[in-house]
């Protein structure tokens, strides 16, 4: 019933703004005003609120639980921002690279570049940790951590480090589903972009 009242008053709203004059304010709080039988309604925007399902936490040790995924999404969504950011400039500067050479010792700076920025802070996340991370840059990026580095390191490399993740209790091709079993991941992460958490 609240969602049919709300697409009423919305489909009101249209319609009085498209059968009357919109003015423009000079107030910066104010993005514009109509006048409605000689009232003035002033309109603004706001920033999107998401709003998401309670969670049922049936027990203390649930809620110990929910707060700990909080804290390690925000220990790693950083890091994936920032892997998205690299990410994109690889990608630009990969491509104007011609011969195989080039984009060897590109790769390979890149690489030598990441260790010496992050290795530190990286090696000190919890296994916990590393399986969000190896989620959020798929959520990022779009492709799977094992895909962008059989990408630009070749297909060893890619075999390796994700031989190397599995002895670790990770699966570097591992994929985020926001509909499914990363949604409570997908609905932290909304919360935290709008400055809800």
């Amino acid at each position: 019933m609240r969602n049919l009242i709300c697409i009423l008053f919305f489909l009101l709203i249209s319609k009085l703004l498209l059968s009357q004059d919109t003015l423009t304010s000079t107030d910066p709080n104010f993005t514009y005003f109509i006048v409605l039988e000689g009232d003035t309604v002033y309109l603004s925007s706001i920033s999107p609120v998401y709003i998401t399902p309670v969670i049922s936490v049936e027990s203390k040790r649930d809620m110990r639980r929910y707060r700990k995924l909080i804290r390690n999404i925000k220990v790693v969504y950083p890091y994936a921002k920032i892997a998205a950011r690299k990410y994109e400039e690889v990608v630009v500067e990969y491509a104007k690279l011609t011969s195989e050479r080039e984009k060897k010792e590109y790769m390979k700076k890149v690489e030598e570049e990441l260790k010496s920025e992050f290795e530190g802070e990286l090696k000190n996340l919890t296994i916990s940790q590393g399986r969000i991370l190896i989620k959020l840059i798929d959520r990022e990026i779009g492709l799977t951590s094992y895909d962008i580095v059989k990408e630009y390191r070749g297909n060893f490399s890619a075999f390796f480090w994700q031989a190397l993740a599995k002895l670790f209790g990770n699966n570097l091709k591992s994929t985020f589903d926001a509909d499914g079993e990363d949604k409570i991941i997908n609905d932290i992460i909304l919360l935290i972009d709008n400055g809800q958490l």
